[in-house]
């Protein structure tokens, strides 16, 4: 069913025709072209990433001081409240702790070597407290192994200690005997 049209309307490819009589589909029409419907787009084709862009109006200097953004609230890093990627970085081991309790253990071990380990634990009870200090300093790890440290050393010190006192007592007890 067809509609007659409205009452004023002029066909511009039906000029010269008969009032309600249909145009000839074979005859080429007259008038602004209609713009076609865009086509489908092929969502692998490449893209180029400058059309729209506007060529720079001055030349490109890359060692000149780069201004700080115009925005007031632009801050650098991710906003605030939001944890960053992976794990915070772990604090670093301080050497001395490793080596404080390394010595006071070879000091626990010494004593069976006529009382070496109490020389050798009055080195690692120093390193520990040495380490102990720079943790602190420094904001590094490792406080457990300098505290081991530090009490190895000083029981193998004072066990070396007590073991010299009584050798000396024995000796002097045996120089002492008539026989």
């Amino acid at each position: 069913m067809t509609y007659p049209p409205p009452s004023g309307w002029n066909d511009p490819a039906g000029a010269g025709q008969q009032p309600g009589t249909p145009a000839d589909p074979t005859l080429p029409m007259s008038g602004p072209p209609v713009p076609a419907q865009p086509g489908p787009v092929d969502p692998y084709a490449p893209v180029n990433p400058y059309v729209g862009q506007q060529p720079p109006a001055a030349p490109y200097d890359p060692y000149a001081q780069q201004q700080p953004p115009a925005a007031p609230y632009a801050q650098p890093g991710p906003p605030p409240g939001y944890p960053g990627y992976g794990y915070p970085p772990a604090p670093t081991t301080n050497g001395m702790a490793v080596a404080a309790m390394v010595v006071g253990i070879t000091g626990v071990m010494g004593l069976c070597g006529y009382g070496v380990g109490g020389i050798i634990g009055v080195v690692g009870a120093i390193l520990g407290h040495i380490a102990k200090r720079q943790i602190r300093e420094r904001g590094e790890s490792g406080e457990g192994m300098a505290t081991a440290g530090i009490i190895m050393g000083w029981v193998s010190t004072g066990i070396a200690v007590l073991a010299t006192i009584v050798i000396i007592i024995a000796i002097v007890i045996a120089a002492n005997q008539s026989s």
